[in-house]
């Protein structure tokens, strides 16, 4: 016999069926026994009368233990119908049951909201936390937006490409995630903070539209809400301008919202556009939050931000730094300000901004060396410094570079909005904790000397012998 889902037992009254899943929870009424039993669809109430054969071995189970249970589905009567549930309007009569694994009594309910248990217990047994069903509709519904956003591309002729995830180090902002080489003593990959020059060498390459559920990696400060690994959907295109990249992403966002999101309001279509002077001005941040009902996690309230600054001053650094990455254009009205006052410059740049959080951010490219090395000399990077950290873009800007630009969404926080959720860890299975670590795993973790040595590396060392690690020491032997 063939398993069945919880949901499909709506259309099999009155038949003999095979379902498997977890024991949500047991509820003994006199006599009768009443089983929740949870797959990935949902949960189906099983009954269990006296007499029957799985009637015999119910007695032990408990909640979380792994069963397969043959049964009969019988329809529930009107007023015992629990729309809450996938298979609501049925119930399932057991007749046979085999138990195919039993469980030790979970360090919390997952029956009940787990957001209320202390989020270190829950990453350390995060795996337990994903049985929740609310956790389950989150990871459910990212699966949706990314399959949402793959199909959307796929259908206006994007190819998706894979870019490396050892690359060479390139630091702007946010420190790098260093991989040592065994191959090459004394040198270094990164992991790649986005795939920014690789989606723009794919432009000169020809491709013209490009996309990717990118992985991205940020050696980051403990700050809030941040992970030190997150996912953006990344998206390049040739031969464009930025009215281009909002006709392709606004409506993007308004179908995927509809069509995901039961009962969502949109605030505003076509979405409003604020420059980002208005926007400090008028609200204060670059990230307004224009929902007219704040309570509302149902109302979606998107707003485009236009016109940022292409650089500012920091007193710390005593010079001009920029606002996005090195590789933004300037806006064509204002490049005679950068000889004259280029912190009066507006960007290419463009963000969209989603109930207060921004969730794409993006700009038209650089596309011309002479253009690129002025924007360096603004920022005082060295001829030798730009040509050594990015002598490969500037000689590919020397082949035909098109005119390109796009855009890269945070997937992670997406769905977290759309989830309703204020966490992007409540729309990830496997996140880090605030100050990125991982209790599952035990990550980071110490390496063995063995392994240290094959990579050329040892451990710097205190005047006491002591080797360095992280906020602890311990002896070297």
């Amino acid at each position: 016999m063939k398993r069945l889902l919880n949901k499909d037992l709506i259309q099999r009254v009155g038949e003999e069926v095979l379902v498997k899943g977890w024991v949500n929870s047991r509820r003994d009424h006199g006599k009768i026994v009443f089983i929740d039993l949870r797959d990935r669809s949902g949960l189906v109430q099983v009954v269990f009368v006296p007499g029957s054969k799985a009637y015999e071995k119910v007695s032990e189970v408990r909640p979380e233990w792994v069963l397969e249970i043959i049964g009969k589905v019988n329809k529930r009567p009107e007023k015992m119908i629990n729309k809450d549930l996938v298979s609501g309007t049925v119930e399932l009569e057991a007749i046979d049951i085999e138990i195919l694994n039993i469980a030790k009594t979970p360090p919390f309910e997952i029956d009940k909201d787990t957001q209320l248990v202390d989020e270190e217990l829950r990453l350390k047994y995060r795996y337990l936390d994903l049985r929740s069903t609310r956790m389950n509709n989150n990871i459910t519904l990212r699966h949706n937006v990314i399959k949402f956003a793959r199909e959307y591309l796929w259908q206006r002729d994007f190819r998706e490409i894979e870019t490396p995830y050892l690359t060479k180090s390139t630091p702007e902002g946010a420190r790098e995630f260093i991989v040592p080489s065994r191959i090459y003593p004394g040198e270094f990959y990164v992991l790649p903070q986005s795939p920014q020059q690789f989606k723009q060498l794919l432009m000169v390459g020809g491709l013209e539209r490009y996309f990717q559920v990118a992985r991205c990696f940020r050696d980051e400060d403990q700050r809030g809400d941040r992970q030190p690994e997150f996912t953006q959907l990344d998206i390049e295109m040739s031969f464009i301008e930025q009215e281009d990249i909002f006709d392709l992403i606004e409506p993007m966002m308004i179908e995927m919202v509809e069509k995901l999101v039961p009962g969502a309001k949109i605030t505003a279509k076509p979405f409003p556009r604020i420059t980002y002077a208005e926007s400090m001005e008028k609200y204060g941040t670059d990230k307004p939050d224009l929902r007219k009902n704040k309570d509302n996690r149902k109302e979606f309230a998107f707003v485009w931000v236009v016109d940022c600054p292409m650089f500012k001053y920091s007193a710390s650094e005593k010079k001009l730094v920029s606002t996005h990455h090195l590789f933004t254009s300037p806006n064509p009205k204002d490049v005679k300000l950068l000889d004259s006052n280029p912190e009066e410059c507006r960007a290419l740049a463009y963000d969209l901004a989603l109930n207060g959080f921004e969730i794409f951010g993006g700009s038209i490219r650089i596309h011309n060396r002479e253009l690129q090395n002025k924007i360096f000399d603004l920022l005082q990077i060295p001829k030798e410094e730009a040509k050594r950290r990015f002598g490969h873009m500037l000689e590919a800007f020397e082949y035909g570079a098109p005119p390109h630009g796009g855009i890269a969404g945070g997937i992670d926080r997406i769905v977290a909005i759309l989830c309703g959720e204020a966490a992007i860890r409540e729309a990830m299975a496997f996140p880090k904790t605030g100050d990125a670590r991982d209790p599952l795993m035990g990550a980071p973790s110490a390496i063995t000397e063995g392994q240290l040595k094959d990579v050329h590396i040892q451990l710097a060392k205190e005047a006491s012998g002591k080797v360095l690690k992280g906020k602890q020491t311990e002896t070297n032997d």
